[in-house]
């Protein structure tokens, strides 16, 4: 039985691994798509419009995410929530190479320190996660989703989805980048919910049991369908308008914290961890976050390997933008002393 555990971790760690290369890649894809129809004078997904239906480099996009949120479904069939979720982070690191190479989005020094903290804080995470209770069946799932705890979080979910989609998006999401990544993030953590319980599904139908005769197989399908076709609306509208190596980590964090807690309200797996391994999951979440913010945060600052020496320099000349470096303002003896000097070269 242990052996079988096992093994299903490797496969789960190694469906979520080749699913955030395909999802890296799926970013670069469908942003080079949205840019063609942009330099054509097609109407922007920003906008509303849906042109990005026609063009073959975004259904490039569209597969290659497909693929990965496949092996993603599969991963989760696997390895538990808090597991799968966090290697997420590679994808941001995939999206990030991959746009500085393909979409002339500069990565400078910051960046890739950001993307080595994201797979250190990732690798951390994985070593600290929680073992979520044992659900082998589509029963004991249908037990979970009636637990209060997780009504209440379902129910926050969809009231907060609609507010942001009805009365926030229209007004702010063109302005403000969180407005369509918390959408898609929090509408994310109820699909993953589902995923999982899909998952399940699939692996009692393997094993012989009448799954497709369950109502709550079907209820789940239906579920993730209008969830996903939410979140590749709104993340389109999210890629159209800003940078992806904004729109990229950013919803990696707020994605993966929606589903952490949709993961520890449902399978309540922090409850059986130690001291040790909380603090490791939240020091390895927290690492994710710094690398995350050195990606996005200086993202525009021309700072290379290459240039290091010049910021080294001991010359008044090696600050950025010509500007003096600092330097400490006399004291008052000192200024003093200076005024009888010049007195005295006066009197002279």
């Amino acid at each position: 039985m242990e052996n079988m555990n096992r093994l299903d971790f490797y496969i789960g760690l190694s469906l979520a691994v080749s699913s955030s290369v395909f999802i890296g890649s799926s970013f670069i894809l469908k942003k080079k798509g949205l840019l063609r129809l942009a330099s054509k004078g097609s109407t922007r997904a920003g906008q509303g419009g849906y042109a990005y239906l026609k063009e073959w480099l975004w259904w490039a996009g569209l597969i290659s995410m497909g693929v990965g949120e496949g092996a993603n479904f599969a991963a989760y069939a696997f390895a538990p929530a808090t597991l799968v979720t966090p290697l997420g982070a590679l994808s941001v690191l995939v999206s990030a190479v991959l746009s500085s190479y393909f979409l002339n989005e500069r990565l400078n020094i910051h960046g890739k320190i950001g993307c080595l903290l994201s797979i250190l804080g990732s690798t951390v995470m994985v070593i600290h996660a929680p073992q979520e209770e044992e659900v082998a069946s589509l029963s004991a799932m249908a037990e979970k989703l009636k637990d209060p705890g997780f009504i209440v979080f379902a129910v926050c979910v969809v009231g907060s989805s609609l507010v942001l989609i009805f009365a926030v998006a229209p007004r702010f999401g063109q302005k403000n980048v969180l407005v369509y990544i918390l959408i898609c993030s929090v509408i994310g953590s109820l699909s993953v919910s589902c995923v999982k319980g899909l998952g399940i599904g699939i692996k009692e139908l393997f094993s012989g049991t009448a799954v497709l005769k369950n109502p709550l197989f079907w209820a789940l399908l239906v579920c993730l369908a209008i969830c996903v076709t939410i979140q590749i609306s709104y993340l389109n509208k999210a890629l159209d308008i800003y940078n992806t190596s904004i729109v990229t980590p950013i919803y990696y964090v707020f994605f993966t914290t929606s589903v952490m807690a949709c993961s520890a309200i449902l399978f309540k797996e922090w409850l059986k961890m130690t001291v040790d391994g909380i603090v490791g999951t939240i020091s390895g979440f927290l690492t994710i976050i710094l690398g995350i913010f050195l990606l996005h945060a200086f993202k525009d600052i021309t700072f290379s390997v290459d240039s290091l020496p010049l910021y080294l320099r001991k010359s008044p000349y090696w600050f950025v933008g010509g500007q003096q470096p600092y330097m400490a303002l006399p004291d008052d003896d000192l200024q003093a002393d200076n005024d009888r000097k010049l007195s005295a070269r006066g009197g002279d």
